[in-house]
């Protein structure tokens, strides 16, 4: 009966102590927030009492070009409200938003979403995929700081107003802050693509950021709002590399040529549009080398050029030495791990072939435009920044490069001769390039303008963009 006893007192006493509830674990925070309309940056819309509403009138939009739009297609208004930045006390990859106003039949309002990588690089802008209660975007990496940019789209008599705009970041499906998503594949260096850029021109219109176009300005345009800078910032910016050996880094600031929805810069799986086009291939040049969709853009029209990108006049004449339209290399800065730097100053910065104010020019990096600053050197008594391959700028232009390594080695100097402005060293060697883009000869003869011509190729043949 003892042993009987004891034994019945040893198994009481483990379900005893198995049944103690261990402390549970706090859930994962959820952020919900009401966004400040009345703080954003607004382009194309009336932010007023609270509400947003769209304007037509000063809405950037797909104009008809000099032989009308084909049968069918649109041409839509577009207005974007970038919200305040949201830093977060816990990190997410997925942000939910509702919508509260009044959104008539044939006109839209969603929201695009990005985040703060680990490389301090904003993500792309990533639209809002519709959900029963709003709309849900899934970021390509976990973030602990996140935008929002209310998107309307409309036209005729009838647009979108909205009174609110209420954003929930999600806790992170990923164990850590800077976790990528597998399909997402962040490349160390930027990606980089051969495609065809023709020049804008259109001064004293409007981009869809909202930046008045000056005369020889310098900023570029690409067919999707995805990678759009916000308003005189370069959070977006590229590195264009054309045949005459200069480069030009600059900022993000209109969509087209052609398309809206193009980021083509992207792997299908990732695309907004075109999914079945190889990576690096512009809609465009798809469209006028093999007769892809007919031979027409995204809003049915016969497709003139082949073109990836559009430059400012500053940009074509001055900065790369252009004199017609041409395939150039492009590094989609962004898409790197480096983190990208703000280039100050009234005027573009030369961009040098060694640390050595007597060294060629080889390119220049324009006022605002976000460079990867890689490494630091001193020379000759001055302090100089690796952007690229062979390629420096003083320190004193990007001020706010924080820590930066020291280089590894001092490159070499070359001297400038008296024809240092139009001789000058290579670009670096060209990544990945696209499947379909003709050689340089075939390039040559497949422009249809020239930037010499009383209309501008992107005037004569192209919109500046139209809602996505």
């Amino acid at each position: 009966m003892r042993l009987r006893t004891a034994a019945l007192l040893t198994i009481a006493g483990a379900l005893t102590a198995g049944s103690v509830t261990p402390a549970l674990a706090a859930p994962p925070e959820v952020a919900t927030w009401n966004a400040d309309l009345g703080a954003g940056e607004a382009t194309g819309i009336d932010v007023a009492a609270g509400s947003a509403r769209l304007d037509p009138a000063t809405a950037f939009v797909a104009p008809v070009d000099d032989g009308g739009l084909a049968e069918g297609a649109q041409s839509v208004p577009t207005g974007l409200l970038t919200l305040p930045e949201r830093r977060l006390g816990a990190i997410t990859d997925r942000v939910d938003s509702a919508v509260r106003g009044d959104v008539p039949a044939g006109t839209t309002a969603s929201v695009d979403v990005r985040g703060m990588r680990a490389s301090g690089n904003w993500t792309e802008w990533i639209p809002s995929t519709p959900t029963t209660e709003g709309g849900s975007t899934t970021l390509p990496e976990a973030t602990s700081e996140v935008q929002a940019r209310l998107v309307l789209t409309g036209e005729g008599p009838a647009v979108p107003m909205v009174r609110g705009v209420t954003l929930t970041a999600r806790p992170a499906s990923r164990g850590a802050e800077g976790t990528a998503d597998a399909t997402a594949g962040a490349e160390a260096a930027p990606l980089n693509f051969r495609v065809f850029a023709t020049r804008e021109g259109l001064a004293g219109s409007t981009t869809a950021n909202g930046h008045v176009i000056a005369d020889r300005d310098h900023f570029v345009a690409l067919p999707s709002r995805r990678a759009l800078s916000p308003k005189d910032t370069s959070d977006y910016s590229v590195k264009v590399c054309a045949p005459t050996g200069k480069c030009a880094f600059a900022p993000v600031w209109d969509v087209g040529p052609w398309n809206t929805k193009d980021d083509y810069w992207n792997p299908p799986a990732q695309r907004q549009s075109f999914t079945d086009l190889p990576q690096g291939t512009p809609e465009a040049q798809a469209a006028h080398d093999t007769g892809y969709n007919g031979g027409n853009d995204g809003f049915g029209r016969k497709v003139a050029n082949p073109a990836g990108i559009d430059l400012g006049d500053g940009i074509f004449w001055d900065a790369l030495g252009l004199t017609d339209n041409s395939y150039v290399t492009v590094a989609y800065l962004w898409t790197g791990d480096v983190r990208l730097s703000k280039v100050v100053g009234n005027d573009p910065v030369n961009v040098l072939a060694a640390p050595n104010a007597g060294a060629k020019v080889v390119g220049v990096a324009v006022e605002g435009a976000a460079v990867p600053v890689q490494c630091e050197l001193s020379t000759g008594g001055s302090s100089w920044l690796q952007i690229g391959i062979g390629q420096f700028v003083t320190a004193a232009a990007v001020p706010q490069a924080g820590q930066v390594g020291p280089c590894a080695t001092t490159a070499a100097a070359p001297v400038a001769t008296p024809t240092a402005g139009t001789t000058t060293t290579a670009p670096e060697t060209p990544g990945p390039t696209s499947g379909t883009a003709p050689t340089s000869s075939a390039a040559t003869s497949a422009t249809t303008t020239t930037a010499s011509a009383t209309i501008p190729a992107r005037e004569a043949a192209k919109p500046t963009g139209a809602a996505g």
